[in-house]
């Protein structure tokens, strides 16, 4: 599964290795284009997964603010409650075509 932005392949991952949370495809850390990404300030926590981490994706055609995003620390309920350690795991925002 990839995650695509611009012709940009921001995450690449066998489908196995991909979670679905609410929606939406998080892909293992080591699968995503580090290079792409950089901090955001944006702060949010979620009521059950915790305090998110957002980042501002580049590619060649310009910069998508707030286009990703993980959950560096989930408490352990959340981890429970989707089966698997989602920990650091890169979410991609709707612009970003994933499949």
């Amino acid at each position: 599964m990839q995650a695509v932005l611009d012709g940009t392949v921001l995450a690449d991952a066998p489908d196995g290795d991909v979670i679905t949370i609410e929606g939406n495809w998080y892909f293992p850390p080591d699968a995503v284009t580090a290079s792409a990404l950089s901090t955001s300030d944006t702060p949010y926590t979620c009521p059950w997964k915790g305090r998110a981490q957002y980042y501002n994706v580049q590619t060649a055609e310009g910069s998508h603010p707030d286009a990703a995003w993980a959950y560096p620390e989930p408490p352990a309920s959340a981890i429970g409650r989707v089966g698997r350690d989602f920990s650091g795991f890169v979410a991609f925002d709707k612009v970003v075509t994933v499949g």
